[in-house]
């Protein structure tokens, strides 16, 4: 098939590099020239395992190319997947101007039936504006070309993206025509051998299911947060309970883990959409207004224990801080706790020596201008002088640590564990002071 994807961020690159994978002719459309430049000479504008070899190997192909021709992109694919941003605007809903200036520009050049395909996050009723985009356009040019406008959502989890599109546990598409949902069954028929993962609904039902998807997984998260902390306040072990709950099957054992908050481009952009969506429905959303209150109060918890410790002044006193990405595999920043914490420990006169495996470069684009704040080459650089740790991040080099070396390094052994990586007992017991998130 040929297929145009429009926006070469996180989802767009991955989707357009794996649907050439099975032997689809992709062109990947940006309006920004050195993204494109970047993908052209064989680099890739994010970090994502696995995904620069999937881009080489499938340009080297010929099968996937790169353009910043809105014309040609339009007359291209007969499926047109849009995959841009949808920033949250001042209020908290998402911004649609990007996705609906796609669709104008499919409509300003089509030459033929087109599968509109919404792949972006995006508030329900919005495959009607894109429809009407595209009507605009066409009437505007005094043509009438058939098209279809589908909802066909991701699910992709950074750090494990390739993974989750080529063998997807669900595929959702929200089709209301019959010749869209044949081009759809044809679009993902490579990825579905075994089983038919297909679940057809109608376009708002598909809309609202990838918001209620991040939301149900943020609402988890929360709960578990402040579980944590009612657990370290009563002498329980918040460990054991995530055992205990995770072993009924009607609960799993997924998005249970503590730590010190939720970020990335999805969960806080989206709890935040769907609030928004509610409000304007004229529904009170409180479960999803009090997940994301716990959200950002988590993210202080680690700066509180600290502040317990050494007190609010920490003028003279230096920290180290492992993990600045807001999950491992990624080099993503946004809405980090990593952040939050950086900012609140400078705000208190102290300063932060801090690593990531990954998102240095990211890091130092986005909080590198502030003052206190420095980036070490390893891990152990950041120890030196310090007088406490502090682990935001749950890398996995980060889990089986030389203590000794750490010790030797840190003015004292002290160690604020926001993800709970290491055994309280063992830490005890390997002669740290350790603060971990719901264990006494």
């Amino acid at each position: 098939m040929k297929i145009t994807v429009i926006g070469t961020g996180y989802v767009g690159l991955v989707s357009g590099a794996c649907l050439a994978d099975v032997g689809n002719n992709v062109l990947c459309l940006d309006v920004d020239p050195e993204k494109i430049k970047i993908l052209e000479e064989g680099g890739i504008p994010i970090h994502e395992p696995g995904l620069q070899e999937v881009v080489r190997r499938n340009v080297e192909a010929g099968r996937l190319q790169f353009t910043t021709d809105i014309e040609r992109a339009a007359l291209f694919g007969e499926v047109q997947f849009i995959a841009v941003g949808t920033p949250p605007d001042e209020d908290g809903s998402a911004d649609l101007k990007y996705v609906l200036s796609a669709a104008r520009n499919i409509g300003r050049y089509m030459d033929g039936y087109r599968v509109v395909i919404d792949k972006s996050t995006v508030p329900v009723g919005t495959a009607d504006q894109v429809k009407a985009a595209v009507d605009e356009e066409l009437a505007n040019r005094g043509v009438s070309f058939p098209f279809s406008v589908v909802s066909n959502p991701e699910f992709l989890k950074e750090g494990a993206a390739i993974e989750d599109f080529m063998r997807p546990d669900r595929i959702v598409v929200g089709a209301e025509d019959e010749r869209a949902v044949d081009v759809m069954r044809q679009v993902y028929a490579p990825f579905q051998r075994n089983h038919d993962k297909l679940v057809f609904m109608d376009v708002r039902s598909a809309e609202l299911t990838k918001y209620a998807a991040n939301a149900m997984l943020a609402t988890r998260i929360s709960f578990m947060n402040e579980l944590a902390n009612l657990a370290e306040q009563l002498g329980a072990d918040i460990e054991l309970v995530r055992q205990g709950i995770g072993s009924d099957p009607r609960i799993g054992r997924h998005f249970l883990y503590p730590g010190c908050g939720y970020g990335g481009s999805c969960f806080p952009k989206d709890v935040k959409a769907l609030i928004k969506i509610a409000a304007q429905a004229q529904v009170d959303v409180r479960v999803l207004t009090a997940v994301e209150e716990a959200n950002d109060a988590q993210k202080l918890v680690l700066v509180q224990k600290i502040i317990k410790r050494y007190g609010p002044d920490l003028s003279g006193m230096r920290f180290a801080l492992w993990g600045l990405a807001f999950k491992p595999n990624t080099d993503d920043m946004r809405e980090a706790p990593s952040r939050i914490i950086v900012e609140e420990l400078l705000k208190r006169g102290a300063t932060v020596a801090a690593y990531d495996p990954v998102a240095m470069q990211e890091a130092e684009r986005v909080i590198g201008d502030q003052k206190g704040l420095s980036f070490a080459g390893r891990p152990n650089s950041a120890l030196d002088d310090a007088n406490a740790l502090v682990i935001v991040t749950e890398w996995k080099e980060f889990r089986s640590p030389d203590f000794e070396l750490i010790k030797s390094r840190l003015h004292n052994p002290v160690v604020f564990d926001g993800r709970n990586m290491f055994d309280p007992s063992f830490m005890r017991a390997a002669g740290f002071e350790y603060y971990p998130i719901g264990r006494s």
